[in-house]
């Protein structure tokens, strides 16, 4: 009897174990990936990774955040992937040592987004350069992410193109958000205020009131993303054959197939190129 009794209580032993070790093997079918909230606030990772999950039933964690942030979460070992638009950036990234290889992914544009009223004068241009001279020239209320993103960063680079120091000539006009797109075209409503934002983020925005595109065209608006996998060798808790099956899927038929698929109101809001090398 008690050898019997012993046997049983080892049985359950067994068993208990075994519930407890499946769900921690099903919890580790998910990566987590670092990324712009243009691709979160867009509604792009809303479309495609349920269908990556059907396919190959590993879960995307996202975290959304200007790229600048989104990178230093990869140098920190606290995402599997990045996937970013800011190329100088991510080069960065990868001579650092955190990031295995940049892989193009898909492009869009930046759109400069303003008043109806268009107190600065800017509609219908479509030389960029020449937008930020009036704006800071004329001084209408102007919003600026402020977060270190990709698309922070292609705003000051086109200062720069201008030949102003926005350090230096900011003033009660120049609002710093420090925010995501959503957020600073939030503030731009409100304010009736210009913004410089990506069109996918622009397309899914319902707030819009008096906004509406200004300047589009230029080819200085052209706006890159890239995939990188943290570097396993910097970061062993990576998960590598995970994320890189993300990845394969991201760059390969269906999934550069789904970023494709993806429109708001019949207009397409990212275009796959993976297959050009030098994008």
């Amino acid at each position: 009897m008690r050898r019997r009794l012993a046997r049983i209580l080892a049985l359950g032993l067994v068993l208990a174990v075994m519930a407890l070790a499946v769900p921690v093997v099903a919890q580790d079918r998910f990566i987590v990936v670092a990324s712009t909230t243009s691709t979160e606030q867009s509604g792009l990772f809303g479309h495609i990774l349920p269908l990556f999950k059907a396919k190959t039933g590993i879960e995307v964690r996202v975290v959304a955040l200007g790229t600048g942030q989104a990178l230093d979460i990869g140098r920190r070992g606290d995402a599997d992937v990045v996937f970013v638009h800011d190329r100088p950036a991510e080069e960065k990234f990868i001579a650092e040592g955190f990031g295995v290889k940049r892989l193009p992914v898909m492009y869009n544009d930046f759109v400069i987004v303003g008043p109806t009223a268009d107190p600065a004068g800017l509609r219908g241009l479509r030389d960029t350069v020449e937008a930020f001279k009036r704006l800071a020239a004329r001084q209408p209320v102007v919003i600026s992410r402020g977060d270190r993103s990709g698309t922070h960063t292609a705003e000051l680079r086109f200062w720069r193109e201008a030949g102003i120091d926005i350090a230096a000539a900011r003033g009660p006009w120049y609002r710093d958000v420090g925010q995501g797109m959503g957020p600073a075209l939030n503030t731009a409503a409100a304010a009736e205020g210009y913004v410089l934002a990506d069109r996918g983020t622009w397309l899914s925005f319902r707030n819009r009131q008096t906004l509406e595109i200004l300047v589009e065209g230029d080819r200085r608006l052209f706006n890159q993303y890239g995939v990188i996998l943290v570097d396993p060798r910097k970061h062993p808790q990576v998960k590598r054959e995970l994320a890189q099956a993300f990845i394969d899927w991201l760059l390969g038929a269906e999934g550069q197939a789904a970023i494709a698929d993806y429109r708001i109101g019949g207009e397409q809001l990212f275009f796959p190129n993976a297959s050009d090398p030098g994008a």
